[in-house]
């Protein structure tokens, strides 16, 4: 199937983990894509031109446009050159994050700024950026911002990130209900315990197979998983869809129980 025949997608943070799996599901499905991540000298960054290389090789078109999404103006300058090179953004993906685990008692004001400013400012810069340009044209378009489980979910030592997630699923309600008559679509996709490189930071892989073993599903999730989600939320399958919250998370939540 080709969904997204001809569309013009944007996606932050994606480099590698969950934004790279997005950016190549949007790719298979005939999006050409538009990569946002920070730029390869940043300590311990992978660079988004390897994505691009793969999207290419799929036959689409790939755009790569480095940016922190924390700076308003690093945001705006991704469009612009999005607009510039195709003309247009169909789709926004606000997916680019950022933790540090720490105790509240114990965490360092410092890190908790930066959590708050990738993961909940920089979902606002992205998100507005989108829909003016959207609203501009008067619409339509697709605007997806990823989330987590977490937004629900205390898990201890992630304080800063759960509240930025709990915040931003919020933030797509809102502008959603603003949005409607534009016919741009807001929605979130809440991934559960997804495989990925940021994921490995916090675990070892003892400790990742363990946390599979208490899923549903049997399995940890695949970037490819939210990837599919995140096509269908950009397609017109889902075009009664607005101001949602969609779990992707192998039955995570609905597996948690007190006893037993």
């Amino acid at each position: 199937m080709q969904r997204l025949k001809d569309k013009v997608a944007l996606i932050t943070g994606a480099a590698r983990g969950i934004g790279r799996g997005i950016a190549l599901c949007m790719a298979e499905e005939g999006a050409d894509v538009v990569l946002n991540d920070l730029p390869p000298d940043a300590p311990g960054v992978v660079d988004a031109r390897a994505t691009a290389a793969d999207i290419e090789a799929i036959g689409r078109r790939a755009l790569v446009v480095y940016g922190d999404v924390a700076d308003r103006d690093a945001v705006d300058q991704v469009f612009a050159a999005a607009i510039e090179q195709f003309g247009r953004v169909d789709i926004a993906v606000a997916n680019a994050a950022f933790s540090i685990r720490e105790l509240v008692v114990e965490a360092q004001w410092e890190h908790v700024l930066r959590t708050i400013e990738v993961t909940q400012f920089g979902v606002f810069h992205t998100c507005q950026a989108a829909a003016r340009h959207m609203v501009a044209r008067g619409g339509p378009g697709k605007i997806i911002i990823i989330g987590s489980i977490l937004a629900q979910i205390p898990l201890p030592t992630s304080a800063a990130y759960n509240m930025a997630k709990a915040a931003v699923n919020h933030l797509a309600s809102t502008m959603a209900a603003e949005l409607a008559p534009y016919r741009i679509n807001v929605n979130v996709i809440n991934p559960g315990h997804i495989d990925t490189p940021g994921e490995r930071k916090f675990a070892t892989e003892e400790e990742l197979q363990r946390a599979a073993q208490q899923i549903p599903w049997g399995r940890l999730g695949t970037p490819h998983d939210i990837g599919r989600a995140a096509v269908f939320l950009a397609s017109d399958d889902a075009d009664y869809i607005t101001g949602s919250a969609l779990c992707v998370d192998g039955g995570y939540r609905v597996g948690m129980r007190l006893y037993g």
